[in-house]
């Protein structure tokens, strides 16, 4: 096994961590929106870093009452 490899991710997978559909996902990629992913011959697969990241960035910050 290589080590710090990058783990790729299915858009079935991706779909059920971000709660994100997959039409959702399909229509971001038509768009060229949302998470990155790259294209292995037919299949898309994202990177699990990509979708870390893109769930941080969703972050909201308040204010504490």
């Amino acid at each position: 096994m290589i080590k710090n490899f990058p783990k790729y991710l299915t858009e079935r997978e991706v779909s059920e961590y971000t709660r994100i559909g997959m039409k959702t996902l399909q229509q971001h990629r038509w768009k060229n929106t949302g998470i990155p992913y790259h294209k292995f011959g037919g299949t898309v697969r994202y990177s699990e870093e990509d979708v870390l990241q893109y769930m941080k960035n969703c972050r909201v910050e308040t204010e504490i009452a």
